[in-house]
């Protein structure tokens, strides 16, 4: 057998035990089952994002992080008001609402599709160093106080109205953290989100920083929406880490939701955009011929697996071939 099949056969193994180490023993909180962390915990990303826990600083490795280990975070509470009555003024204008309606710029996304039918909205601020036009336009306060705060990556606004749910889900990627900050929330704790565990509510003018990356959960049983502003922080992390963190975000990159046509969209999200009708489709083919259904949706996912081993394997024999070429 030769170095790259070798090779090869590590890496998978390394993917399996990654995606066994997410689902059965990281923190405390589980999944019902393993096709339900399959469906909501994306663990394609768990090999990459365990490089990166390998990586976090100590004291970060936990679901709920203190906030002031970011620099400059303090001038976001002080200013919160003024955060605050962009926020209002957006969200009374519609514009948070706007961009979960079908057929919005900013509908087609990959990351929160899935949170629109629990009446969840949001207006992104920035994504990962580019500021959103629509905000600069709309929200010119807001931007130049999220840019006295170096670690923050990306930034939205986000409503959680009455009664909502968002069920047991966990964020793809392990290349940062998350940020809330209360605006104008219930203040009350049945207005909560639960992170592996631990319950946490909103309150004005407060923050609190989590790991996205642990099964988490967020209910609103009050009578008054949530609206906060929600951020990508950076996660505290090694040099090997912020390296290969600095690789990983370009992934993050291409998943650039726009708000509105003057907004960039990423490549990831744009190539989600088109596929759209073919997942409308597979609705229909569900609740017509459920094993056609659920043949064809594992023989995709299965052929995306490998496909997803093809670069590596090509890597590994370019190694090989390079390494024998200098033996002879």
């Amino acid at each position: 057998m030769n170095f790259s099949t070798l090779a090869l056969a590590a890496v998978g193994l390394y993917a399996a035990a990654s995606i066994a180490y997410v689902y059965r023993w990281r923190g405390r909180r589980r999944y019902a089952g393993f096709g339900d962390y399959l469906r909501k915990s994306w663990p394609i990303f768990a090999p990459l994002n365990c490089l990166l826990y390998l990586a976090t600083h100590r004291v970060a490795r936990r679901p709920v992080i203190d906030s002031r280990y970011l620099d400059g975070i303090s001038i976001l509470r002080a200013h919160w008001p003024r955060i605050r009555s962009e926020a209002l003024a957006l969200y009374a204008s519609g514009a948070l609402e706007a961009t979960s309606q079908p057929g919005s710029a900013g509908y087609h996304d990959l990351g929160f599709r899935t949170f629109y039918k629990r009446g969840w909205q949001k207006f992104y601020l920035s994504w990962y160093g580019t500021p959103h036009p629509s905000a600069q336009r709309l929200c010119p306060e807001t931007l130049w106080l999220l840019a006295q705060v170096p670690g923050i990556r990306a930034a939205m606004f986000s409503v959680l109205p009455p009664g909502a749910e968002l069920t047991l889900h966990s964020d793809p990627m392990a290349c940062s953290l998350r940020y809330h900050l209360g605006l104008v929330t219930p203040n009350d704790d049945a207005c909560f989100i639960d992170v592996d565990g631990q319950a946490l509510s909103w309150r004005d003018g407060q923050d609190f920083v989590f790991d996205e990356t642990y099964p988490h959960s967020a209910r609103n049983d009050t009578d008054t929406p949530r609206l906060i502003l929600m951020c990508d922080v950076e996660r505290p992390m090694n040099p090997f880490g912020r390296a290969f963190n600095r690789l990983y975000s370009q992934l993050a990159r291409a998943l650039a939701v726009p708000n509105t046509d003057e907004d960039r969209r990423g490549a990831l999200t744009a190539l989600f955009a088109a596929v759209a009708p073919l997942r409308t489709r597979a609705v229909v083919l569900k609740s017509q011929r459920r094993g056609m259904y659920v043949l064809l949706k594992y023989s995709l996912n299965t052929m995306l697996l490998l496909l997803a081993f093809l670069p590596v394997y090509a890597v590994l024999q370019w190694i090989e071939r390079a390494g024998l070429a200098a033996l002879y």
